[in-house]
């Protein structure tokens, strides 16, 4: 299934921004260099989440489950360009069927498993998959059971499940993982439909928080392409240890810690879903060097340097974190008690990579607040990906290129790291490429930084802006304002539909524990930071936690109609 025009093919190619290597040469290559380098392990907690013994595997090892794996998905009936459907949580036999897929060309559509029926009976519909994979159980949840219901009324597609008590009629994904003998068979495949290149690789689904989720196809190329940016700017050295926390599903983990764990032939150390204790044990005991950590862990455990007294975390020499922007007193707190360089990464999975790296942005306030031009003629990164793709900022509503600093516009992005367009949508597709063939992302920045202006600012989603009386406020700027105050564990700002000025803003906090916060003492601490006036948050609302979407993003939607009940709720009493 190649999807890119045979013309950027030829042009990237030419280029060197994109090559002839898949996924699995990459593997393979490490497997025959140092087989006997740990790959994979398992996270120690995994019989509480899911069946099965904990694994840790070498090279050698993880590429004969994966040779057997592929083997018996071709003696299934599997062939190249197939789809499967997965939804399992982070476990070395979830790594080896997105590696075996990769082997013999079958494309994986992987999916988060917080998802139900109705968003999988959505996805399963538009995929029309041959086979599905899943677990028996997942954190005590039935998910072969719950998935039996949707795949029955899918022709010609097979459900597999690990574990035990496999519900009737759910094929023995174990048994897969058993020499069927093979060998032949995969080496045949190989010989006459060996994958390329510019195959896709995964369908990633996205933006499920605000409308139906929209399928995402990507090759090969396009995933190393990214996983470059990240290994780049974290400078992965050969055989580091990556600890990814994020579900297997998307950019954070894909492109994040997947595929540069590919290209430095390290170890990857597997984690899923999120627990702060075995997070933390794992650094030490695994000697982490590098991992990708969502900002509110990384503001919790600055705030909490007991927690991160009890654990050896000296062979943690990078950290990875983002999507929006961090906290300038997070960044440089982690740098000056620690000495641990955070990256900003503001990723997508229709092929964002911008990354602040420490090389590039060394101080600590400005590497959390901007992101580097990449593809901006005249600027120069050490990044050396940073060459493969262009950006420039449009008027949302004009199309007009903006170019002056201060002036927000949508991000537009164009190069190897970008995808085609959605998966069954050529509508979507359409609106979502500009007349030059960039795609418009929805994300606002500004043109920043001291002359020449080397930076991006984020100013927010296109759709999330709070309009005050004609004073465009972005919120995620606000977040991290209010998370400063010592009450405070994370927040969110939302705005709330006003007579008199069109939105004010409000705080959604999550306090920590013991903490009291009143809206005077947010408003004190805003002037205190001499913050404008405008974006002071004008509402409170305290939860015991924030709405957010599978793989952890703030689900603004969400918190704001849950902001607009509480205050008519309180009016009322």
């Amino acid at each position: 299934m190649i999807e890119s025009p045979a013309d950027k093919i030829a042009d990237y190619t030419q280029r060197g921004w994109w090559g002839h290597d898949t996924l699995d040469d990459i593997f393979r290559r490490t497997v025959g260099r140092v087989p006997e380098r740990l790959a994979v392990a398992d996270a120690p907690n995994r019989g509480k989440v899911c069946d099965g013994a904990v694994r840790r595997m070498t090279y050698a090892e993880l590429d004969r489950m994966v040779d057997t794996l592929a083997g018996n998905l071709l003696a299934h009936g599997l062939r190249r360009d197939d789809i499967v459907l997965v939804q399992m949580p982070n476990v070395s036999e979830m790594l080896a069927l997105m590696l075996a897929c990769a082997r013999i060309g079958v494309v994986v559509s992987p999916v988060a498993v917080q998802y139900r029926e109705n968003e999988i009976e959505y996805i399963a519909r538009r995929l029309q998959p041959k086979a599905a994979f899943t677990v028996t159980r997942c954190s005590g949840f039935g998910m072969a059971a719950m998935l039996t219901a949707v795949t029955h009324a899918l022709p010609d597609c097979t459900l597999f499940a690990f574990g035990a008590d496999r519900p009737e009629g759910v094929a023995d994904a174990d048994g897969l993982l058993v020499d069927g003998g093979n060998a032949g068979r995969l080496a045949e495949h190989l010989r006459e439909r060996r994958p390329d290149a510019n195959d896709v690789f995964t369908i990633c689904w996205t933006s499920g928080t605000e409308a139906a989720p929209k399928g995402v196809p990507r090759s090969h190329n396009h995933w190393i392409a990214i996983g470059r940016v990240v290994a780049s700017a974290a400078q992965l050295a050969d055989g580091e240890v990556l600890l990814g926390p994020f579900p297997m599903i998307n950019m954070a983990a894909v492109g994040g810690v997947l595929v540069p764990w590919l290209l430095c032939s390290g170890t990857v150390v597997l984690h899923h879903p999120f627990d702060l204790a075995v997070f933390l044990a794992q650094i030490q005991q695994e000697r982490v060097n590098f991992n990708l950590v969502p900002p509110p862990i990384l503001n919790a455990l600055i705030k909490q340097p007991e927690a991160l007294a009890q654990v050896d975390v000296s062979s943690l020499r990078a950290v990875c974190s983002g999507s929006a922007p961090l906290a300038p007193w997070m960044v440089r707190a982690w740098h000056e008690r620690h000495g641990i360089g955070i990256i900003n990464y503001f990723g997508s999975n229709e092929g964002v990579a911008l990354a602040s790296s420490v090389q590039d942005v060394p101080d600590p306030d400005e590497r959390a607040s901007y992101f580097p031009r990449f593809g901006v003629p005249g600027l120069t990164w050490s990044i050396g990906a940073a060459v493969t793709f262009e950006t420039r900022l449009r008027d949302p509503a004009s199309g007009r290129i903006v170019d002056a600093p201060g002036e927000v516009g949508e991000l537009c992005i164009r190069g190897a790291t970008v995808f085609e367009g959605y998966f069954g949508d050529p509508e979507l597709t359409r609106r979502s490429f500009d007349a030059d063939g960039f795609f418009c992302t929805g994300d606002l920045f500004a043109i920043a930084g001291p002359p020449p202006h080397r930076y991006y600012r984020f100013a927010g989603r296109n759709k999330e802006l709070v309009i005050r009386g004609g004073q465009n406020i972005s919120p995620a700027e606000v977040d991290n304002l209010v998370a400063e105050h010592p009450a405070v564990a994370e927040a969110a700002c939302v705005g709330i539909p006003d007579e008199e000025m069109g939105e004010r803003l409000c705080a959604v906090v999550v306090l920590r524990p013991n903490a009291t916060l009143t809206l005077d003492d947010l408003k004190a601490h805003m002037q205190a930071r001499r913050v404008a006036i405008f974006k002071w948050p004008e509402k409170l609302v305290i939860v015991t936690q924030l709405a957010r979407s599978p793989v952890g993003k703030i689900v603004r939607r969400e918190l704001r109609e849950q902001a607009i009940a509480r205050i008519a709720e309180e009016q009322r009493a």
